[in-house]
């Protein structure tokens, strides 16, 4: 039987994991979007409706809820952790990727009591970071250190920035400006946003740097690791830049007195960045992703490691960024509706990385779609 799916968000995520839904017509998805624009590029497709609503308004959401049995979240992250609790509160099960700051285990109890399985951060990072880690504390012995690096970057290098952003505007600069949490000796620490550049040579692509950001989210409480790490990895000299304009207050979120308006200054370097960092229609992006981890199996110490070096699909025109997050997240759909995972709450994916079947489940389905980890 059909199953109707509603996709929150028409950015190149969202459209990403709305085609992919639909392509075999074992789903009718329906896209919710304010922009005409983002909405129009899904016009005429097979299987699929597309409804222009205010997603910031709750019920508009609940409004493009309606007749849905699935909901998948990609809106903005300061909308995500309010719009996640409108379709719990809905009463619909959820996949999400929203990169929000709030802690989305508030919401745990009432997911359990309405019955909805909440998977929440079903990306690449975090989402394929966390299924790895989860994997590795169910079948090691002990999980003694995990290190997980991604990043998103363009094919054609363009001077000063060598980077363009392949998701939300707003999200891409709580990369640079939210503290970054990873575990120390067993201790969860805050360290600030940009610090500790290291360079890291990735195969295939050279040497690229790599500095700490706040990616680790439910892993920190929901693995026990003494050494954890989730870093943002970019071309070289990419995040001196960035901490120039943190360091003159150009990252602020502090409104500031400009000709008698009230102005953060966060809000207009995004605004003049991003018009410098929109890709152009056709334009190749790449996503690099590792882990690292060490460990204890039956008495031996224990290593693994992951690499994947996925590449801008031509024949469709989906970036890197949008087929690794959105096949993510697209495959956590099909494992709720495939009946093999179901339980009501907040799960991160880390849990479903605990279960055998589930592991594997999400594996296969990126392979399926050209996205393929490496182990070495």
């Amino acid at each position: 039987m059909t199953q109707h799916v509603t996709v929150l968000g028409a950015g190149r995520v969202g459209r990403a994991m709305a085609l992919d839904l639909a392509r075999d017509g074992e789903f009718e998805v329906r896209v919710a979007d304010a922009s005409e624009e983002a909405l129009a590029a899904l016009a005429g497709v097979p299987h699929v409706s597309t409804l222009r609503a205010d997603l910031a308004d709750g019920g508009e959401v609940r409004r493009a809820l309606a007749g849905a049995q699935y909901a998948l979240g990609a809106v903005p992250g300061f909308m995500g952790y309010r719009t996640l609790a409108t379709i719990v509160d809905a009463g619909v099960d959820v996949v999400d990727i929203t990169f929000f700051e709030q802690d989305a285990f508030g919401l745990d109890a009432a997911a359990k009591a309405k019955g909805v399985s909440a998977v929440i951060d079903a990306g690449v990072a975090p989402g394929l970071t966390n299924l790895l880690a989860g994997h590795l504390d169910a079948t090691w012995d002990s999980l003694d250190r995990f290190v997980c690096g991604v990043g998103g970057l363009p094919v054609v290098r363009t001077l000063p920035w060598e980077y363009k952003a392949a998701f939300s505007p707003v999200d891409v600069l709580e990369i640079y400006t939210r503290p970054a949490r990873v575990v120390a000796a067993g201790q969860i620490t805050a360290r600030p946003a940009l610090e500790g550049v290291e360079s890291y040579e990735f195969p295939g692509v050279g040497t690229v740097e790599a500095f700490a950001s706040d990616g680790l989210r439910t892993l920190l409480t929901t693995v026990r690791c003494p050494e954890m790490r989730e870093l943002t990895l970019r071309y070289p000299g990419h995040a001196a830049r960035l901490r120039a304009l943190s360091e003159a207050g150009f990252l602020s979120h502090e409104p500031i007195d400009v000709g008698g308006a009230r102005v953060a200054p966060v809000d207009f370097t995004g605004r003049l960045l991003f018009l410098l960092w929109q890709y152009a229609p056709g334009e190749e992006d790449l996503t690099l992703f590792f882990v690292e981890a060490e460990g204890s199996l039956d008495g031996a110490p224990v290593a693994a490691r992951w690499t994947m070096l996925d590449r801008y699909d031509r024949p469709t025109a989906t970036s890197s960024m949008a087929r690794t997050t959105g096949y993510t997240a697209t495959a956590a759909l099909r494992l709720l509706a495939s009946g093999r995972f179901s339980r009501p709450g907040i799960v991160p994916p880390e849990w479903l990385g605990r279960e055998e079947a589930c592991f594997r489940f999400l594996v296969d389905q990126l392979a399926q779609r050209g996205v393929r980890l490496e182990r070495h």
